[in-house]
């Protein structure tokens, strides 16, 4: 039995989404190698970050006016 965390974070995730982040680490969309293996000159790079970027967008409801930007960040 999987034990459940209600704290702030980080929370416990569905088991699936675990385990389609644990193929992929592997080798990513069949092509090979993991995700953390690409290089960010790579097109594979641009299309996982430009369709991150359009997720995002969709998903808070912005339209073109806005730019969404991937930024490092902590809590220290």
């Amino acid at each position: 039995m999987r034990k459940i965390n209600f704290s702030a974070g980080p929370s416990t995730l569905p088991l699936e989404i675990l385990e389609q982040a644990q193929k992929e680490l592997c080798d990513y969309q069949g092509r090979g190698y993991s995700i953390m293996e690409i290089s960010h000159r790579t097109k594979v790079f641009e299309e996982v970050h430009f369709g991150a970027q359009e997720k995002a967008k969709k998903l808070y409801g912005l339209n073109d006016d806005y730019e969404v930007l991937f930024l490092q960040g902590g809590a220290s």
